[in-house]
């Protein structure tokens, strides 16, 4: 190979090469441009049916101040825990959301409390983020793994992957058992937005999904002066060695392939009921480990040292 050809590739080498450390940092300011304190306001409307008979559902909306904490800023990795502020004199732990770089270790919601986990080919992730997200009790709820893009004065980062129901669904109803979302974060000059265009499927084995509804969801993040989540912060302060803990000890279930299956109920209440007496005695990661392996539905599978 002539020299002069030698030096062309290397020079186009190093050029792709800045390029994705530029898109790289990017991405992470995007990402972290959804930390902050946010007066939010959640809306869903459906949209369609294929049914002519379907009842079409009222709409929803509500409400709240979050605070959006960056808990991991890694080069590789991102995790930011939201945190409700309720009349100003209480905090509530919200849901939480990890973004990788290059990730290939997925899970994806099946039905019935139960997601798949697998390893998405190297060559398929290269310059994506994964965002996995998890629910008030970090278990998990759903991951996607999507480029973010950034064109024409425009942030944002989509991606379509099943679910489980949110809980203003299945709190009160049960015609259908997986939604299947699809997201879009867009990063505005006010905050940020979290469009959705969700498929309401019902799903049984050995059938062919069936789509009972669809439905328009905007969650709209506006920045307001962090100190009215300073609450948030103190809260947090005082409980991040707790849910620290929690977090290992749910790496521990994470760390598998194939399913994981896990339990509604337990002595006839939600995981996360059962986390506020822990929370409030601050239980070490031996007792944490003890109560998500009861929740476990292959049990034999979770490291014996958390039993």
């Amino acid at each position: 190979m002539r020299k002069s050809t030698i030096a062309m590739a290397l020079l186009l080498g190093t050029i792709s090469l800045i390029h994705a450390q530029k898109k790289k940092e990017l991405d992470r300011e995007a990402i972290l441009d959804m930390c902050g304190c946010y007066d939010i306001t959640f809306k869903y409307t459906e949209t369609f049916a294929p049914e002519i008979d379907y009842e079409k559902k009222m709409d929803y909306s509500a409400g709240a101040l979050e605070l959006a904490l960056p808990i991991v800023s890694e080069k590789n990795k991102i995790s930011i825990q939201h945190l409700l502020v309720i009349n100003d004199s209480m905090v509530i732990k919200h849901w939480r959301q990890d973004w990788e770089y290059e990730n290939q270790n997925v899970f994806y919601y099946d039905k019935d409390n139960n997601w798949k986990f697998g390893r998405l080919p190297k060559e398929q992730v290269k310059g994506q983020w994964t965002q996995k997200v998890y629910q008030v009790d970090d278990s998990p709820r759903y991951s996607g793994s999507a480029t973010w893009v950034h064109l024409d004065g425009k942030h944002y980062w989509e991606n379509k992957t099943d679910s489980p129901l949110p809980r203003r669904e299945y709190s009160k109803r049960s015609d259908y058992n997986v939604m299947k979302r699809g997201n879009r974060q867009e990063i505005t000059a006010y905050g940020w937005v979290h469009e959705q265009d969700n498929d309401k499927i019902i799903r049984k084995d050995g059938q062919a999904d069936v789509l009972l509804a669809q439905e328009k969801g905007m969650n709209i993040y506006k920045k307001v002066d962090d100190s009215q989540c300073q609450l948030a912060v103190d809260w947090w302060n005082e409980h991040k060695g707790f849910w620290a803990n929690v977090r290992d000890s749910w790496d521990q279930v994470y760390d598998r392939q194939g399913d994981l299956t896990l339990h509604k109920k337990v002595d006839e209440k939600p995981m996360f009921m059962h986390f506020y007496p822990l929370e409030k005695a601050q239980a070490n990661a031996s007792e944490i480990s003890q109560l998500i392996n009861k929740f476990v539905a292959d049990s034999n599978q979770v490291n014996e040292e958390s039993k």
